[in-house]
């Protein structure tokens, strides 16, 4: 069996190499949730987390809003989010992640959300073993974070 070597990106986020739908994906949630919550949240995208001794870059999180300080910037930040967000990639399985958003709330987060793009559906998770289902012609709703927006956009 072979293995395929992997790239620097995936050494150093521990996670594979996004796709374009990926990246659509991945912007078009950053759009929905500035549009409707950019008073309330920030939304990082790719930010290096260590929380505890466990290092993830989840594709977005959500936090409380940040005010900026361009004069001090933070590389690995060590506070949870409120929420990760994680975005499938041909290469992974949904078990993957699914083990993540585990990880994710032992780590303090209090909702994660799994994208699964070739299906149009986010499973928005507000404990490790409660879920619901958006597809991509519904209203997502986050009952932790009192967010709701359609989905319409995000999957096209």
């Amino acid at each position: 069996m072979t293995t395929a070597a992997l790239t620097t990106y995936e050494i150093e986020r521990n996670k594979p190499m996004p796709s374009l739908n990926h990246a659509l994906i991945q912007g078009n949630l950053i759009f929905e949730l500035k549009l409707r919550y950019k008073d309330r949240y920030s939304i990082p995208s790719e930010l290096s987390l260590e929380l505890s001794t466990w290092p993830s870059v989840p594709d977005l999180a959500i936090y409380p809003k940040i005010e900026m300080d361009l004069q001090h910037d933070v590389v690995t930040v060590t506070e949870p989010p409120l929420c990760a967000i994680e975005i499938i990639s041909p290469s992974q399985s949904i078990s993957e992640l699914t083990v993540k958003a585990n990880a994710y709330f032992k780590h303090g987060v209090k909702s994660c959300w799994i994208v699964i793009p070739p299906l149009g559906n986010i499973y928005v998770y507000s404990s490790p073993d409660t879920y619901e289902i958006f597809r991509n012609t519904d209203v997502l709703l986050d009952p932790v974070l009192d967010i709701v927006f359609p989905l319409k956009d995000v999957f096209k």
